[in-house]
């Protein structure tokens, strides 16, 4: 276990190595390693535990009754997946977890996540104030998604997932955690509509990209 690595993650952080080993037992914390294209949690299953992504990267999907998908969200290395689930035992998945790429993870479960523990340590409490924060920073990622998702035009829409790249990554040359499938079924999109949206806007001189790699060059107008 790489103590070092998961005392930089948003759940363990203020923590020590030793604290952190010490709090581990409490998680039933259990690595789990994955291939690209599993997954790791299914939706109809009941949540077997949280997870902290120590290498490679999941998506979040959603599949319809009817085909189809949707990706709610990319969560990469020290991110967490399924915490909300985790403290409802009894709520069901509506969501599949899906390996982007190979990786590992760590499972967290047990009373722990949602109580101190017997001795009620302060590093335990520290450790909840940081899962508290951590659902509320996801909350507004949700209603990030509808932000970016009201409009019935595929510009809009670009235009608003594109400028949030830019401000969360500090430039306007960014990479994006999607394939070009994904982004669209991100955005809520036809994939070649999506193609050809994103070729006007090039012609345009709005913004230049190769694969995943986009640079933003003029201002984003509507058309």
């Amino acid at each position: 276990m790489d103590l070092r690595f998961l005392q930089e993650t948003p759940l363990f952080q203020g923590l020590t190595e030793q604290e952190i080993q010490a709090i581990l037992p409490c998680l039933g914390a259990r690595e789990t390693p994955f291939g690209k294209g599993e997954t790791l949690c299914r939706a109809g299953e009941l949540a077997q535990g949280m997870g902290v992504v120590l290498e490679g990267s999941v998506h979040i999907v959603a599949h319809h009754y009817w085909g189809g998908s949707h990706i709610f969200g990319h969560v990469g290395p020290g991110e967490l997946f399924g915490e909300t689930y985790a403290l409802l035992p009894e709520q069901e998945l509506l969501v599949d977890v899906v390996a982007a790429e190979p990786g590992c993870a760590l499972f967290l479960r047990g009373p722990g996540l949602g109580q101190t523990c017997a001795q009620a340590c302060p590093f335990h409490s520290r450790m909840l104030r940081n899962l508290l924060q951590i659902l509320a920073g996801k909350n507004l990622q949700l209603s990030t998604r509808m932000m970016h998702t009201a409009s019935r035009i595929i510009r809009d829409r670009l235009c608003s997932y594109l400028s949030e790249q830019a401000v969360q990554q500090g430039s306007h040359s960014f990479t994006l955690p999607f394939t070009r499938q994904q982004l669209a079924d991100y955005l809520g999109v036809d994939r070649s509509a999506l193609s050809h949206e994103l070729s006007k806007m090039q012609r345009d001189g709005l913004l230049t990209f190769r694969k995943n790699r986009f640079t933003l060059t003029g201002p984003m107008e509507d058309p």
